[in-house]
């Protein structure tokens, strides 16, 4: 699994070819890191049609700012360079599964 930053971001999610899950997180947030185990086993399961990125918000906060994000952990989904979908707080692998499929 990848990780992000600013530097990186167009490289890294916006010019990649497949769709991408960027996951937003920081290592204080408890639901995103009881998530972590999730979102590897998404990694896994989507290699073959998507890319799934993880960008640490408490590096650069205005950085996940300036993406919308309001709250941790927040999950888009960018196809073509463009976030397309989001989803905010805790939540399933169903639904992140779901909210990525519909794109692909």
């Amino acid at each position: 699994m990848k990780t992000t930053n600013r530097n990186s971001f167009d490289q890294d999610v916006l010019s990649v070819k497949k769709l991408v899950l960027l996951d937003v997180w920081a290592p204080f947030c408890g639901p995103c890191r009881g998530l972590e185990p999730v979102v590897e086993a998404l990694s896994e399961e989507v290699k073959d049609w998507a890319d799934v990125v993880k960008l640490d918000a408490s590096e650069d906060m205005d950085f996940a700012q300036d993406l919308g994000v309001s709250g941790l952990p927040t999950f888009f989904v960018f196809k073509d360079g463009q976030a397309v979908d989001s989803i905010a707080g805790a939540t399933t692998k169903d639904k992140i599964m779901q909210m990525l499929s519909q794109y692909r």
